[in-house]
């Protein structure tokens, strides 16, 4: 059975370089080239995308996913929801709404943004389910199922989900996990954390503070994501052990 989860994103809001062509002096190279964060798992026939960036259509070309079964958001902001509309293609494919899951919040900012996607709206039928997730929730299709943990993680003004799954870990934006939280976070194969740049900034993990969570935790592997243009990826890799790799688009793994 396939199982693959692939890093499809792995920039900051704005990506690498910016549409002005800014890419704070990163070194040019395909490493540096990072489109905006999200993730998809592949479990033999089973297909789940996690949130859908204002650059997803070219993150599944690339990645030559050509299934959908589900998305799992991790909060509303437009960097991780903005693509949302991309995927009609797959509502008529499978000739079936597309389920989203998501907390409370999300699920009503998803509603309110993108209410076409949810409910008829000038004679085009909705797209999507929604469904709001608390704790654990499974994705099955057939034979395959992932059984996902969710929980709350601060991200500046709001909070936002991270998800558990497969011993895989995906927490792309974070400030802080609660230290209630923690103990979701035990025997870990892949942590996929959070670390935006070398500086403290007020939403995110930034270098120090991430090393210090995977130095506690000590899951077997960890990648660092939603990087910024200060943050060049062999500068990065220079200063990382063996075990904990900075993220790069198309980045996938066997689990």
């Amino acid at each position: 059975m396939k199982k693959k989860f692939t890093i499809l994103g792995c920039g900051s809001s704005l990506g690498s370089p910016w549409i002005t062509s800014y890419n704070g002096n990163l070194k040019k190279d395909k490493k540096n080239l990072r489109t905006r964060c999200c993730a998809h798992i592949q479990k033999g026939n089973l297909s789940v995308l996690i949130d859908t960036s204002p650059d997803i259509k070219n993150q599944f070309l690339l990645n030559k996913i050509t299934s959908l079964d589900a998305i799992v958001y991790t909060h509303e902001h437009s960097d991780q929801t903005s693509g949302i509309f991309e995927m009609r293609p797959f509502y008529w494919k499978n000739k079936e709404k597309i389920p989203v899951y998501g907390s409370l919040r999300t699920i009503k900012e998803l509603k309110s943004k993108y209410d076409f996607c949810f409910s008829k709206k000038n004679g085009y039928k909705p797209i999507m389910k929604a469904n709001i997730i608390r704790n654990n929730f499974t994705i099955s299709k057939k034979k395959n199922k992932i059984n996902f943990k969710a929980f709350d993680v601060n991200h500046g003004m709001i909070n936002s989900t991270a998800y558990v799954m497969e011993k895989i870990a995906y927490i792309s934006d974070c400030k802080k996990i609660p230290k209630k939280n923690l103990f979701y976070l035990s025997n870990l194969n892949f942590l996929i954390i959070d670390c935006l740049k070398f500086e403290k900034h007020p939403s995110h993990l930034d270098f120090v503070s991430a090393m210090d969570l995977i130095n506690f935790l000590k899951p077997k592997y960890s990648i660092l994501t939603n990087l910024h243009t200060d943050i060049d990826y062999f500068k990065l890799k220079r200063k990382l052990p063996k075990n904990v790799l900075p993220a790069y688009d198309g980045l996938s793994f066997s689990f």
